[in-house]
């Protein structure tokens, strides 16, 4: 019976331990593969859609995508596969002027409260069961 507890968590504690090396194989990927003037749409179409978009003003917007979630939590980092409200963690930070990408770097981000709850398949990406809003500037998809 103890073996098998262990080989759960094991088990459990590799899905958060692939997470964590996937994210950063992904940002790595993409800091290397992205260039200046490249459109937010092209980006979209690469790499999907980012944790976290920053809504700035004159046509300014900065997506940001994990790099080392779950910073915070040690137990979120080894059993839970992607970031949740209030971690924190390092992003790799795109931003963007009239849609197209203009610098990108790393940066320290606390996740916002979720954008958008519920199943996220309906037209135009949005909700199909409503959902909430967060900040002024910031939204979690």
């Amino acid at each position: 019976m103890l073996a098998l507890a262990a080989a759960l968590l094991f088990a459990s504690a590799g899905c958060g331990v692939a997470y964590q090396a996937g994210t950063r194989i992904k940002a790595s990927h993409m800091a290397d593969s992205i260039h200046e003037g490249e459109s937010s749409s092209e980006i979209h179409q690469r790499f999907g859609e980012p944790a976290i978009r920053q809504y700035e003003a004159n046509e300014t917007e900065t997506w940001s995508y994990p790099y080392k979630p779950n910073s915070n939590d040690i137990v979120a980092g080894l059993l839970y596969t992607s970031t949740k409200d209030g971690d924190k963690g390092t992003f790799l930070d795109l931003k963007f002027v009239n849609a197209k990408l203009v610098s990108w770097q790393e940066a320290e981000h606390t996740m916002p409260k979720k954008e958008r709850t519920g199943l996220g398949m309906g037209i135009g990406g949005t909700s199909l069961m409503g959902g909430s809003t967060s900040g002024a500037n910031g939204a979690h998809y």
